[in-house]
């Protein structure tokens, strides 16, 4: 009992806290999308309102729904799919350091997919 009660304490803190933080780079671009600022780059060749747009949805949108546990195994996908883009398209040249974070929180994001919410969110209620 003692330990399912870690595990799914330890779900919530893997799911919260790294989406929580991701809306520190989420949140500015998202100001831009809604002020209409859409200089941003264009590193797949879609267009920089697009890839804005797409990055918003990925940074912001759906770290919120992964922070409250909604539908949350679907929200990592968009989340992941930002982070592996900024490590190997964006900074695929650039040295480890640049692109550690973004696989790091990319990993995080693919284990929040792969073991679910936990009891502790809106999916479980």
């Amino acid at each position: 009992m003692k330990n399912n009660i870690l595990i799914h304490l330890g779900l919530a803190l893997l799911r919260i806290v790294p989406s929580a933080f991701m809306l520190t780079h989420g949140y500015p671009k998202f100001q831009n999308l809604i002020s209409g600022n859409t200089d941003f780059p264009n590193p797949l060749g879609i267009g920089q309102a697009p890839t804005l747009f797409l990055t918003v949805i990925g940074e912001f949108i759906c770290p919120i729904l992964i922070i409250i546990g909604f539908k949350t195994r679907w929200a990592a996908v968009p989340t992941t799919i930002t982070m592996l883009v900024a490590a190997i398209v964006v900074h695929g040249a650039d040295p480890f350091g640049k692109k550690e974070l973004a696989l790091l929180y990319a990993t995080i994001f693919i284990v929040v997919f792969l073991l679910g919410p936990g009891k502790y969110s809106v999916d479980k209620k």
